[in-house]
């Protein structure tokens, strides 16, 4: 059943898939040797894992980068073998003839700093998991303070890497429409377009970071916790991981979820947190949530040059429709091309993962008109 797969996140794929012809991804790594954080902190020996899918063209003006959402990591479509239970999330958007056509377009896909999945033996991560090297310990809550632009100018690091200097598109869905705005305003002169999907609009509104902490504090209320000073291969602050585990899932889905047995819903909450917590840290939880509050490129709206498409969903209860068309008014006034396409479904915020099939026709458009020639803002 759809809903099973929706709440397994990230443990399993929910995308809906119906090509007959499945497509494989290798997973790839970037190594940084030190990162200089925003807040002016160094990280030494940066790691993040990445995929891709398609070719890049000689030009190199065919990329498309796709960053992923709060919970998510780099696996955006396809499998890594043959038995995997299902393609990444976004694969009904992404492959031969479909919206982020691999025949045309180098599509790639990074797993983000303090990645909340670090037990994922697929997601490769630096955060507070990661073993400090000055010390020989994990770095818990010493790990530096990062934002939002981090992870947009770690991403930076790693196109530089492959010699890639624009982007055709940048396309996110939540947390990663909110890294394609970073990437629309950090680097106006090397991005075309954005797709942002389910977003925040151009800044967190305040019942958005309020959301934010409470899927955090469960995490610090739990005795297990320690401060953030447990052994991170043991996950001990398991009591409030699964009930920070079990406020995201509630947060993203829209009033009818789940059973109809309102004595069945705790249970039903419970057991898809306990299965996601067996990938995720806790304190990683606590940094990308804390990350996630800082997004806000209101003031520097201005600097945007790409072409910008919102896709919120119907029933979104974290970003409801309006903050798109407010981000998108917004730019409008500014001279900015941007426009909105509102997803029909029940799903909720869940509907920009499973349901952003509904959305395909628009998106295609979108990418495939000539710059200058979106529509205008009405």
């Amino acid at each position: 059943m759809k809903l099973i797969l929706i709440f397994l996140l990230p443990l399993f794929s929910v995308s809906s898939y119906a090509s007959a012809k499945e497509q494989f991804v290798t997973k790839k790594e970037f190594h940084l040797s030190s990162y200089t954080t925003t807040s002016g902190e160094k990280i030494k020996n940066v790691l993040v894992g990445y995929e891709s899918y398609g070719t890049m063209n000689e030009s190199k003006s065919n990329v498309i980068l796709v960053t992923h959402y709060f919970s998510g990591n780099s696996h955006a479509a396809g499998k890594y073998t043959a038995s995997d239970v299902a393609p990444g999330y976004w694969d009904s958007i992404i492959g031969p003839g479909k919206p982020l056509d691999t025949n045309k377009y180098f599509i790639i896909s990074s797993d983000c700093l303090v990645n909340l999945g670090v037990h994922d033996p697929w997601v490769r991560t630096t955060g507070p998991a990661s073993i400090n090297p000055d010390t020989g310990k994990p770095y818990g809550m010493t790990f530096p303070k990062i934002k939002v632009t981090d992870f947009v100018q770690v991403q930076r690091q790693l196109l530089n890497s492959l010699h890639i200097n624009k982007l055709y598109a940048v396309v996110g869905a939540s947390g990663g429409a909110a890294q394609a705005m970073e990437w629309a305003t950090l680097y106006p002169n090397d991005v075309e377009r954005v797709v942002a999907v389910v977003p925040p609009g151009l800044s967190q509104a305040p019942y958005v970071v309020a959301l934010l902490n409470r899927w955090a504090n469960p995490i610090t209320l739990d005795p297990q916790w320690k401060n953030g000073n447990y052994d991170p291969q043991s996950r001990v602050p398991l009591k409030g991981l699964i009930e920070s585990l079990k406020q995201i899932t509630l947060s993203a889905v829209y009033f009818d979820f789940g059973p109809r047995d309102s004595s069945q819903i705790e249970s039903f909450l419970e057991d898809r947190a306990i299965a996601r917590a067996k990938l995720t840290d806790a304190n990683s939880l606590i940094y990308t949530a804390r990350a996630m509050m800082t997004f806000d490129v209101e003031k520097k709206a201005a600097d945007i040059k790409a072409e910008v498409l919102f896709v919120p969903a119907e029933k979104d209860m974290i970003f409801p429709p309006e903050l798109a068309f407010d981000a998108a008014k917004k730019l409008c006034t500014l001279g900015k091309r941007a426009e909105v396409f509102v997803m029909k479904g029940r799903g909720g915020h869940i509907d920009g993962l499973t349901g952003v099939a509904a959305a395909s026709a628009q998106i295609s458009q979108f990418l495939e008109r000539p710059l200058g020639t979106s529509k205008v803002c009405e």
